[in-house]
């Protein structure tokens, strides 16, 4: 049952409308910035399939509708203050990596002080719940494991979502479900707050999204994918690790389960061939699809069906007893049959030759 009162719902409902708004009417204004700049993304080489410049730096304004709506909405306490300041570090280190193309070191080290600013100002995972649900341990108290283990819970994260920024609207949209999904469970455990910035999140993200679906009018670039993955990240820190049940350590990785995933098996697959682990390929789970036979557009409403079916998974442990959790179980069982057919039945009756495979338009830079 959602542990809500009516004032609480009007918030969320606010910060979602106020952040769309501003970024709806901001995105065009970034987008003719993008071009003064120079943040523009050329398909100068073979590995950007798009046929003509476009503008990236869109995340600036999903920053701005975010911000608007957050200091509207929620009064500013220290840990508020430090998720607020470390996500400016996050996005004015965008802004010029979309301009100037940063190496990936600098980068690294700037998102790992735009965490330890966060830890700071008092966010932080001091607990994890014991996966080993027959051990006489419910829960890992950190104690001073907490500093390292949430800098790279953030830095993480803030990469996964950075790594999925391949198709147009693909990252925009997965952070949306995933800001929904949380936006429902913190609704459900009683934390007004977390709701209300992911409210502010989503409705940011849906004010660029139309601006960014295939054919893509303007790129969200690191600017945007970091900004989104740096917020969530911090924001399940206070919204999700801190239950004290098996939740707390199942619930994230089902919520971002599709960035997880792909930057996982991304590490696995570059390390396996020797490579950097930040190496650039051309193998992400959107790549896949895409030499499968899938339209981009196809492969995007995939993606997006699979967080959903991920976030709503995530509700239901949240919410649910035993018998519940069986019916998910099944429910996913069902899905993943289904989806394995479709996959199975497009590549044998669609095949795609290399020539001919159908371009993305979202730029996948040097450390994607």
């Amino acid at each position: 049952m959602l542990q809500v009162d009516l004032p609480t719902i009007k918030w969320v409902i606010a910060a979602l409308v106020i952040a769309f708004l501003i970024a709806y009417v901001s995105t065009p204004v970034v987008k003719d910035l993008a071009f003064k700049v120079g943040a523009v993304d050329v398909p100068k080489d073979g590995r950007r399939m798009h046929k003509h410049p476009i503008p990236r730096m869109g995340g600036l304004a999903i920053f701005l509708g975010f911000l608007l709506s957050v200091i509207i909405c929620i009064p500013a306490g220290t840990q508020m203050r430090g998720l607020l300041l470390g996500s400016v570090i996050i996005v004015v280190l965008g802004i010029f990596d979309d301009i100037y193309a940063l190496g990936a070191k600098l980068k690294f080290a700037v998102q790992i002080i735009a965490a330890l600013v966060v830890v700071a100002a008092g966010n932080r995972i001091t607990i994890l719940s014991n996966p080993n649900v027959f051990s006489s341990d419910p829960i890992w108290e950190l104690g001073m494991w907490s500093i390292p283990v949430t800098v790279i819970w953030i830095v993480a994260i803030t990469n996964a979502v950075n790594l999925i920024d391949g198709l147009d609207g693909l990252a925009c949209g997965v952070s949306s479900i995933s800001a929904l999904t949380m936006l429902v469970i913190a609704l459900c455990v009683a934390e007004p707050d977390v709701a209300i910035i992911m409210a502010a999140l989503a409705g940011a993200c849906l004010g660029f999204l139309p601006y960014n679906a295939n054919p893509a009018k303007i790129f969200m670039g690191d600017t945007g994918s970091t900004f989104l993955g740096f917020v969530m990240a911090v924001t399940s820190i206070n919204g999700l690790f801190k239950l004290y049940n098996i939740i707390s350590f199942a619930v994230p990785f089902l919520m971002l389960g599709l960035p997880i995933f792909d930057t996982c098996s991304a590490i696995v697959r570059r390390v396996s061939h020797g490579q950097s682990p930040m190496a650039p390929d051309r193998s992400h789970v959107h790549h896949k699809l895409i030499d499968m036979g899938f339209s981009q557009k196809q492969a995007v409403a995939v993606l997006y069906v699979i967080s959903a079916i991920l976030g709503l998974s995530a509700v239901v442990l949240t919410t649910s007893g035993e018998l519940r959790a069986m019916m998910l179980l099944l429910a996913l069982c069902v899905a993943g049959a289904v989806g394995w057919r479709l996959f199975t039945h497009r590549k044998h009756n669609h095949p795609v030759s290399n020539d001919n495979a159908p371009f993305f338009g979202e730029e996948d830079v040097s450390d994607k």
